[in-house]
């Protein structure tokens, strides 16, 4: 498809939506909702676009976009409403911005604050949708030359770099999250054979575990528990005065927005990452670039900026590989993943061919979910403050309500109840021992792909391995799996560290000291 020709697409995709007075009311109400789950402490931009993902199963395919992506905006910058007013983000990628938001806040400049951050976000929202109609296609295009040993490694390749970059200490817990969830993917019976397996002669495992309630169960579950638990009091709301775009003061900060937009976008695109890691990468990017680094976390509206464009710049970075690949980038990416397949769709590289248009129908929706956030961002940011002074304990077990609701509604199956309460519950316990979970949950979601790839690979060359080495783009994905799992290995680490000192010492050996070629 040519410039013009999506253009065309792009700009009737917006067109149908503006001139539909439901789909524009749907897209302000999912965006509102999706703000008020960022903002209130203990709902995330992953849990909510979780719930409405059981809400959106009769709908359309466009409607259920417009819902979850005008949701999945409006939290990733919901968290910042928190961050700034009270010092607690709403969201883990909210974060960074609490550094110099609350004490912009704290002397008296938290309308100021609010009105960057709004702006960022969207600016930020904007550039990663650039990203992504500008490289998915070139990803896509190179993805059909793949073939059943490249998906095969592509997919653990997701799991293996998810556990390495989520893991709080050893990274093999990361990596154990990861085969736990490409173990569950495994129950039912396999695609290729027809054959059953891990169903324990239950007929109601013939079709596997559905995703939707595993993921539920996953994020929601364990949320609840924590914030029940924990009980965390929230400090008086600072004051806010006089919002405004605030958009000359973003601009003054232009070089920090576009830097973080890129950190963003590139931190996106690594599976199973998230926005959080990508907002504290541009705030220490932005701080160690400064020529003023001890102004940060003093109310320095640069931090401000930087960790703000690189949270919604994540947006767009992470759906590259989702649709392109079929790999989330990000944990509410995952939710997202498991909505389009709820749907009947399967991203990946055939969805150029199967689905030409969704692409540029996508981006328009991220262009208008992003124009919704910023408006509702205008209007909500003094009226928050109400919002943020209900405790999460009355919000918690409405949630914990729709989490049974959404997981049942799926096929009124009460199997998906049975599953989604031990594995939330297990989901906890290994969260507590510092277990991440979204290698977890990515497990989940690209165990069929793996095994499916790999049980076609051996039965084309008749059980020989040999394959694998015999294609140029098999044998760099195995050279990059082989040297990520290196890398975490201590005997490696101290190997490199000698390797690096012993390099080092020779070249500084054979640096001329200071003055010892002067003439004399």
């Amino acid at each position: 498809m040519d410039f013009i020709a999506q253009l065309s697409v792009f700009a009737h995709a917006i067109w149908q939506i503006l001139t539909n007075p439901a789909m524009v009311a749907l897209l302000l109400g999912s965006s509102f909702l999706g703000i008020i789950f960022g903002a209130l402490p203990g709902l995330t931009a992953t849990l909510g676009v979780a719930l409405l993902t059981t809400l959106t199963y009769s709908m359309d395919l466009q409607t259920a976009l417009i819902s979850l992506i005008a949701m999945y905006v409006g939290a990733v910058y919901g968290g910042s409403y928190p961050a700034i007013l009270i010092n607690i983000p709403g969201t883990a990628a909210g974060a960074a911005t609490a550094m110099d938001g609350y004490p912009m806040a704290q002397r008296g400049e938290g309308g100021k604050a609010l009105g960057m951050t709004t702006t960022a976000s969207f600016i930020g929202t904007l550039i990663g949708m650039i990203a992504l109609i500008a490289l998915a296609p070139l990803i896509s295009e190179a993805a059909l030359q793949f073939t059943s040993y490249e998906f095969f490694l592509l997919a653990l390749f997701g799991i293996i770099i998810s556990g390495t970059l989520t893991s709080k200490d050893l990274v093999y817990k990361g990596w154990i999250a990861g085969l736990l969830g490409l173990a569950l993917s495994t129950i039912g019976r396999d695609q290729l054979q027809f054959f059953p397996r891990f169903t324990f002669g239950l007929p109601e495992l013939d079709g596997g575990i559905e995703v939707v309630p595993v993921l539920i169960g996953a994020f929601a579950i364990p949320q609840i528990i924590r914030t029940l638990r924990d009980r965390v009091a929230l400090g008086s709301p600072q004051p806010v005065k006089r919002v405004l775009p605030e958009f000359r003061a973003v601009f003054r900060n232009l070089r920090h927005v576009i830097r973080s937009a890129f950190i963003g976008v590139g931190i996106g695109a690594v599976p199973g990452v998230g926005e959080d890691i990508a907002g504290w990468v541009s705030y220490g990017t932005a701080q160690n670039s400064s020529a003023h680094p001890e102004r940060f976390g003093k109310g320095e509206p640069a931090g401000l900026v930087s960790s703000e464009t690189a949270n919604n710049a994540c947006i767009g970075g992470a759906l590259i590989p989702l649709t392109t690949l079929g790999i989330p980038g990000s944990p509410p990416a995952v939710m997202l993943l498991g909505a389009l397949m709820l749907h009947g769709l399967n991203p990946g590289p055939m969805i150029a061919i199967t689905q030409p248009n969704f692409l540029v129908e996508l981006t328009a929706i991220i262009a208008l979910a992003s124009l919704a956030m910023w408006i509702n961002g205008m209007f909500l940011a003094k009226h928050v403050i109400k919002v943020l002074r209900v405790p999460s304990s009355i919000f918690q077990p409405i949630v914990a309500v729709l989490s049974v609701i959404g997981s049942y509604a799926l096929g009124l199956s009460l199997l998906n109840l049975y599953l989604m309460v031990p594995i939330g519950i297990a989901a906890y316990v290994l969260g507590e021992m510092d277990y991440p979970i979204s290698p977890l949950v990515i497990g989940v979601i690209l165990g069929p792909m793996a095994d499916e790839n790999l049980r076609r690979a051996l039965m084309v060359s008749e059980g020989s391995l040999m394959g694998f080495f015999e294609r140029p783009v098999s044998l760099l994905l195995i050279a990059v799996i082989v040297l990520t799992i290196a890398s975490q290995i201590p005997a490696w680490k101290r190997y490199r560290s000698r390797l690096w000192k012993k390099f080092r010492g020779r070249a500084l050996a054979g640096k001329p000291a200071h003055g010892a070629d002067d003439p004399q």
